[in-house]
């Protein structure tokens, strides 16, 4: 299958490690343009020098992007190294039970993202703003869940707010995903009793990786999924307990 990604302009927040960093490897994989951020200007060059082999279109930037002002700029000058913006990720989630700093992170970071990336979306014939939530939208508590259910509905009015723009929205909800450095692999050093039951509680036997997010992000973001709007889609292995309406 064609995506048709290829020489499509992208921005990804949090594309360091993890899901983000898979991201945007995908992306440059099927020939697109990428520029991502993260808060760690050292971790920002590491990821460069790993990622340049795989597509050399590819630019990255330190940005906090609880940092209003800076992440406009960032917007900015990306579209300008890019020539345009095709399409939008915004991934990045903190990861702290400070409520204040999880709306900046999670909610308003996105709401950000999407008024900059706007004028540049609307030029495009292949605009896509995509959101990562989390299977904790609908199945746990406190501060995490409330910040991805206010994400996910935020991006469902947008959908709606957008179509006739011709700018797709969608949400991608992971469930329990294991990849270096993240969650379930500290479980899996610190606390093996956790960790083993979370792959018992996965039907599928195991966890996700970052790599199957990622291929279903790529995919719903691109020209292969035109008349897909205002979707949530799950890549939890069956866990979630409801029925998706």
């Amino acid at each position: 299958m064609d995506l048709q990604l290829a020489g499509k302009k992208v921005l990804v927040t949090g594309g360091t490690q993890g899901i983000g960093r898979a991201i945007v490897e995908c992306f440059l994989q099927e020939g697109a343009a990428v520029a991502f951020c993260a808060r760690q200007a050292e971790r920002v060059d590491e990821a460069l020098q790993a990622l340049q082999p795989i597509g050399p279109a590819v630019a990255g930037a330190s940005v906090d992007v609880r940092d209003e002002a800076a992440l406009r700029a960032w917007v900015r000058h990306s579209a300008e190294v890019l020539g345009g913006i095709d399409m939008v990720v915004s991934n990045v989630s903190a990861a702290t039970g400070d409520w204040r700093a999880m709306f900046e992170t999670d909610v308003m970071a996105a709401v950000t993202l999407a008024e900059e990336a706007l004028p540049w979306l609307r030029q495009s014939r292949a605009a896509s703003f995509l959101g990562i939530s989390s299977r904790a939208a609908y199945t746990g508590d406190g501060a995490y869940a409330a910040m991805k259910c206010a994400l996910m509905s935020h991006l469902k009015g947008l959908s709606g707010q957008w179509a006739p723009l011709g700018i797709r929205v969608n949400v991608v909800s992971p469930g329990d995903i294991y990849f270096a450095d993240g969650f379930w692999h500290r479980m899996e050093r610190e606390r093996p009793d956790i960790w083993a039951d979370a792959c018992v509680r996965n039907k599928l036997g195991r966890l996700g990786t970052a790599e199957e997010v990622a291929r279903v992000v790529v995919f719903v973001s691109s020209p292969a999924a035109g008349f897909m709007s205002g979707a949530n889609v799950r890549v939890d292995g069956a866990g979630s307990p409801s029925t998706q309406f």
